[in-house]
């Protein structure tokens, strides 16, 4: 019953709030004025100076005389609301500081009861950027929180089915582009001539290779997958360890694997970006060294190799899809330009960050920030 009376506008409740404040501050104030001064009640007349009484049976003789035929003595003069011959009384001050203190609270309240569905909202929005598969927002509230959830409701609709299409399109080309590339292979092994058959070969593995970079990338950033806690410093002993086995020189610090607080991470997906971070790092600047810092509640992996560097003005583009370094556009030390991308889009999704940065002494430096639990 009381939410009916309540208006659905959000324009309607503050009005309401308002009103509801004014009035509560008036009755208040005038209560305590009241309640401060007894002799200043409605109805009655005022008290006259103590020790006097006036006996209502005797008759009073004329009016401008009193008991006896006496004449009556003059008032005090009253001072006029005009006057200033002295400081305001307490009454008004606190009439004024009721009042006040009042308003003051009703905006308060009415600040925090109209700012919560959009805080809520804007809760909503940053959760949706991590989970995009999280559960729709209730539509409550007044009719334009009502609307705009709605509106929220059905943008995430919209993404999830796109990312579903976008799923199905890469299972298709997925299957379509190696199909062909395999028949392809097969053929460049009937070849005679054996320099053009390694020649077929290498060009079909680099296809094949930037196929599988590209979708993985988009297979990547659309696909679901469960949140766990992870120790940090296995998996950089694993992927290292890896890179090893393939004759690569990465080393990892003693102390980098040890005693580091777990990670909520997206398991596979954090393995694909730290490695995508070590083939970068080995590509282009041979050794390469790991290592492992906790600061303030933030684990960061600084991974760092021996190579050229990034120009400054390119440290922040090569994070983008597809870009790469001028001096890297070459099919044989180039890629596809979609490690770093993916390692930036991973490290976001987990509520982290990927820097990089030159070196003073020469080599680049990537760092992953990620928060710990």
């Amino acid at each position: 019953m009381a939410a009916r009376c309540v208006p659905d506008t959000l324009f309607g409740r503050l009005a309401l709030l308002l009103a509801v404040a004014v009035l509560s501050s008036h009755v208040l104030a005038l209560t305590l004025l009241f309640e401060m001064r007894p002799d200043f009640k409605p109805g009655f007349p005022p008290r006259g100076a103590p020790g006097e009484q006036m006996s209502f049976a005797t008759p009073i003789a004329d009016a401008g005389t009193g008991l006896q035929g006496q004449a009556l003595p003059e008032p005090p003069p009253h001072p006029g609301p005009g006057s200033h011959g002295g400081p305001p009384p307490a009454g008004i001050l606190l009439d004024i500081g009721v009042r006040l203190g009042a308003l003051l609270l009703a905006a308060w309240v009415g600040a925090r009861w109209l700012s919560d569905p959009v805080r809520r909202l804007a809760g909503a929005a940053r959760e949706l950027g991590h989970n995009i598969h999280r559960a729709p927002l209730p539509e409550t509230g007044t009719l334009e929180c009502r609307e705009a959830t709605q509106v929220f409701n059905q943008m995430q609709q919209h993404i999830c089915a796109q990312l579903e299409q976008r799923d199905q399109f890469v299972a298709a080309v997925s299957h379509d582009l190696r199909t062909p590339l395999t028949r392809l292979a097969l053929r460049a092994e009937s070849l005679g001539d054996e320099v053009e058959r390694q020649r077929f070969a290498k060009d079909i593995a680099e296809m094949d290779a930037m196929i599988r970079a590209t979708l993985d990338y988009l297979r990547g950033a659309a696909e679901a997958e469960p949140w766990v806690p992870l120790d940090m410093g296995s998996l950089v002993s694993s992927l290292a360890h890896d890179q090893q086995d393939c004759g690569h020189d990465v080393s990892v610090e003693a102390t980098a694997l040890q005693g580091f607080p777990p990670v909520r991470t997206q398991a596979s997906a954090l393995r694909r970006c730290l490695n995508n971070l070590l083939d970068n790092a080995v590509r282009y600047g041979g050794g390469v060294k790991v290592q492992l810092e906790l600061a303030d509640k933030t684990l960061r992996v600084l991974v760092r190799d021996r190579g050229p560097g990034i120009p400054e003005g390119e440290l922040t583009k090569v994070l983008q899809p597809f870009y790469r370094v001028e001096s890297s556009r070459n099919r044989h030390t180039g890629g596809v330009g979609l490690g770093l991308a993916a390692a930036h889009d991973i490290a976001r999704q987990h509520g982290g960050s990927l820097l990089l940065r030159n070196l003073p002494h020469g080599g680049l430096e990537a760092e992953l920030a990620l928060p710990v639990i």
